[in-house]
This record gives C-alpha cells, sequence and structure tokens, in this order.
C-alpha cells in the first residue's frame, strides 16, 4: 500500500517545500496540498525534484475565506471569479508537474447551482485536457461543511455523467463518506470506476486513522483486493506533531 502525505493538515506548520522534505524522510510515497499559492511554484517544483516525490493534487481557491466562502464553481453569479481560480490552479498545477486539481464547489444549493457547477466543470475539463490534468470533484459532510454544495458520492456521481468527460473524476474522501453515508467499502466498491484519487482520516473527529470507529485495516485491505494501487491520501488533522502521529504507517497495513 502506497500512501501520499497532505500538506494541508501534515506539517502545516513548515513552509511547503519543508513539508514536502519532511514527507519524504517519513516514509510518504507523493504529496498533495490545498491551497499553495503564497509559495512560489519554482520552489515547490525544486522541492519535488529534490526529494522525487510526485504532487497528486490541489484545491481551487475558496474565494473570500473570512465571508465564508468554500469554493466558488457552484455559486450562481460568480462564474467570472470561479473560472479565474480554475485557470490559476491548472496554471499552478502544470508548473509544478501535479496531477489533479480539486475544483471546489462552494456554498449552495438547487438545480441553478447544479447548471453553474456541470458549466465550470466543462470549462475546467477541457482547459486541463491539453496540460494532461485531471479535474476533481469531492462531496463534503454536512457536519464539516453544512452548506457545501456537493454533499454525496451519488450526486457526484450524476454531476459526473452530466459532464460526460473522462477527464472528470470523483475525490472519495473516506472520512466525509463515512460521516454523511455509512459503509465505505460498499460505496468505493459501487463507484470504483470513475474515482480518482482516495483520502482518509479517522472517524468521527478526523484525527489519525488508527483512531476512531472506521477500521482502516480492513479499509485498505478491502481497496487493495479490489485492484486499487495508486497512494492513498493522508488527509487528517495530527494531535500535535505530525511525527508524532505516524505509527498507522506499519499498524494499518
Amino acid at each position: 500500500m502506497q500512501f501520499s502525505a497532505n500538506l494541508g493538515f501534515l506539517w502545516s506548520d513548515l513552509s511547503l517545500p519543508d513539508a514536502i522534505r519532511a514527507a519524504k524522510a517519513a516514509g510518504f510515497d507523493a504529496v498533495e496540498c490545498h491551497w499553495p499559492y503564497e509559495t512560489p511554484s519554482d520552489d515547490v517544483k525544486a522541492a519535488l525534484e529534490e526529494t522525487g516525490l510526485p504532487m497528486l493534487g490541489l484545491n481551487t481557491r475558496r474565494g473570500d475565506v473570512p465571508a465564508g466562502d468554500m469554493g466558488l464553481s457552484a455559486v450562481p453569479g460568480r462564474e467570472d471569479e470561479a473560472r479565474a481560480a480554475i485557470d490559476e490552479a491548472l496554471a499552478y498545477a502544470h508548473a509544478i508537474g501535479a496531477g489533479a486539481v480539486h475544483v471546489m464547489a462552494g456554498n449552495a444549493d438547487g438545480p441553478d447551482a447544479h447548471s453553474c457547477f456541470v458549466e465550470a466543470l466543462r470549462y475546467a475539463v477541457d482547459s486541463a485536457a491539453p496540460l494532461g490534468l485531471v479535474i476533481l470533484i469531492e462531496p463534503l459532510n454536512k457536519y464539516d461543511a453544512p452548506n457545501y454544495f456537493l454533499r454525496t458520492s451519488q450526486q457526484a456521481s450524476d454531476i459526473i455523467e452530466a459532464v460526460g468527460s473522462d477527464g472528470l473524476k470523483l475525490m472519495f474522501d473516506c472520512y466525509h463518506v463515512a460521516r454523511t453515508e455509512g459503509d465505505v467499502v460498499q460505496r468505493f466498491a459501487a463507484l470504483q470506476s470513475i474515482i480518482g484519487h482516495v483520502q482518509f482520516a479517522g472517524v468521527p473527529h478526523r484525527g489519525a486513522p488508527d483512531q476512531g470507529d472506521l477500521d482502516y485495516a480492513e479499509v485498505f485491505k478491502t481497496l487493495g483486493q479490489h485492484g486499487w494501487s495508486r497512494p492513498l491520501g493522508a488527509e487528517y488533522k495530527p494531535d500535535g506533531r505530525t511525527e508524532d502521529s505516524l505509527s498507522w504507517m506499519a499498524s494499518l497495513t
């Protein structure tokens, strides 16, 4: 089993280049991040080349965070901002050699939001294709993101079908699926054909995966039995130093 360190949460006290180096030293096979835009892309690329780690993906900007934005692409009336955020993310991802961009939907609801999101995603996949990038969408649970537009894996599946592009995939986060829908393994099996990346964290508190209610030893085993061989994204919030939270890398595999 291979693992990717999500540097939005792991080693968040370090600069992004130093966090990449820390992930390499800890034995991760890849890295991913949230919003790297304050770090020059050349610095990130240099750290990736130095360590040999691939950067699996990054997020589009959320928008006006103090005002509560959680993305822009499903928010009617903010289409121009959403396209600008997509363009920025694709350019940054291409510059550092990342593999995917997660397009954040934002806080919205209803048929207009659905149409807005579908059109934004069509723009994103068309723009990503020449760069060799994949677009991801991720449902977020109602407890952590109560007003987020994309809430369930079935909704995401329907949107992927509506967009109609192989360049759009599902970010399957075991933590969010478990909190919203329950049976993680069953949902993974049903959706595997459209899954582009898998993430995980302990349930329900989003700590390390060896804490909480979800048996990740069984989850990881089952994903392997289903043929999943790409790095799984560790997107959890360490309780203290990241280095002190990594015993699961041996105990759960």
